[in-house]
């Protein structure tokens, strides 16, 4: 049976790539940025890959009718750190040329028979709702029935990283019944994505499904599991360098280290700089989590500062940045995945990315049944799950 075949837009590290697997075919790939590029290159070959703007782009670069058209659009200008622009922002506005390349696949008889979209939970509130209101627009106009989900990568790695992603079949193709709720049921349907969904028109919701995802085992690789004891991206800190962290923290976070050393155990934890008031005006604090979750992983651009990973064994204290590998890891990379060189241009390209488990839970249980097929492959589920 031929394997199904899908476009990845705004492809960065091609980890929707990673996450579809073996079992799908990609045959068209685009991103505009050539240091992503050739770290795509570098993982997939140079095949399929255009490295361009997608304004430039032309049905003609983009062979035969695929069954999944992937777009992890840009999030920076739907997203809390950036400057609120929404859809109207040149980065996230990318949004329309690519339904303009959509658009004139249809006019061609070769609309994707699926349509999936990628980005932050944002979406949902940015400009009152307007925003995803015009993603739903869009797919209704287009003829395609959609419904949306949230699905936080968190279930699968130790990342805080909640994601919308809205999926959408064409309407001449019949989807099984066993893929649909009858209503929103948490968690993949959170009260955010309910409350933008009943702002829709009535029009609107016509076409609108809620998919059905099964519930996740629970994650049983922990944050400590990633960390490497010896990694060629950063280096430890100092003893004076750690202490000077730890001096900077309140009261209340320096009580959770102590806490943590008595536990008898190695615990790692993330470490936040924040802004708080104090008596004599503002100070920086550094604020620790000992929850077992990194926090979201972001782009330096998007306005977060990378994060600072505190290691407690016993009275044993140690912090250093987080390290390339390891950000790889929080989304679900395996080991042989070849990364960028350069620490920040390695920290972008995941902070860029979507978490390859999320995806291949979405691929298995909802991408392949509607392009008519069933995973063959069911070590590729466990290949990038944590």
């Amino acid at each position: 049976m031929p394997k199904p075949t899908f476009y990845e837009f705004f492809a960065g590290a091609g980890m929707a790539r990673a996450g579809l697997g073996d079992g799908w075919q990609c045959v068209f790939a685009n991103d505009f940025d050539r240091k992503k590029g050739a770290t795509y290159q570098d993982n997939w070959g140079k095949g399929e890959l255009v490295v361009d703007n997608i304004r430039a782009l032309g049905i003609e670069q983009l062979p035969g009718s695929a069954d999944l058209a992937w777009g992890s659009f840009p999030c920076q200008d739907l997203s809390l750190a950036g400057g609120g622009a929404g859809l109207k922002g040149e980065r996230s506005g990318t949004f329309f040329p690519f339904w303009d390349i959509m658009s004139a696949l249809q006019a061609d008889g070769r609309a994707p028979r699926i349509i999936a979209l990628e980005n932050v939970t944002g979406a949902l509130t940015s400009h009152g709702g307007a925003d995803f209101k015009a993603i739903c627009e869009t797919f209704h106009e287009h003829g395609y029935r959609y419904g949306a989900v949230v699905v936080d990568a968190a279930l699968f790695v130790p990342q805080s990283r909640p994601r919308l992603f809205v999926v959408g079949v064409r309407n001449d193709v019949e989807i099984d019944p066993e893929l649909l709720s009858r209503g929103p049921s948490l968690p993949f349907h959170t009260k955010g994505l309910q409350h933008a969904v009943s702002k829709l028109e009535p029009e609107e919701k016509e076409g609108l499904v809620w998919w059905y995802l099964p519930s996740v085992p629970m994650r049983t690789r922990t944050f400590a599991d990633l960390i490497e004891e010896a990694p060629t991206s950063v280096e430890w800190h100092t003893p004076e360098q750690t202490a000077n962290l730890l001096a900077s923290m309140s009261p209340i976070n320096l009580a959770k280290v102590e806490a943590a050393k008595r536990s008898g155990c190695r615990i790692v934890g993330g470490i936040y700089k924040r802004t708080r008031p104090v008596a004599d005006g503002r100070s920086v604090q550094a604020e620790v989590r000992f929850d077992d979750v990194a926090g979201c992983l972001r782009t330096p651009a998007g306005g977060s500062s990378r994060q600072t990973i505190i290691v407690i064994d016993g009275d044993i204290v140690r912090s250093r940045l987080i390290s390339s590998r390891e950000t790889a890891r929080l989304m679900g990379l395996p080991d042989t995945y070849r990364l960028p060189t350069g620490y920040n241009e390695a920290y972008h390209l995941m902070g860029d990315g979507v978490a390859v488990p999320v995806v291949r839970f979405i691929a298995r249980h909802l991408l392949e049944p509607l392009a008519g097929v069933v995973s063959a492959d069911e070590s590729a589920a466990e290949t990038y799950a944590a």
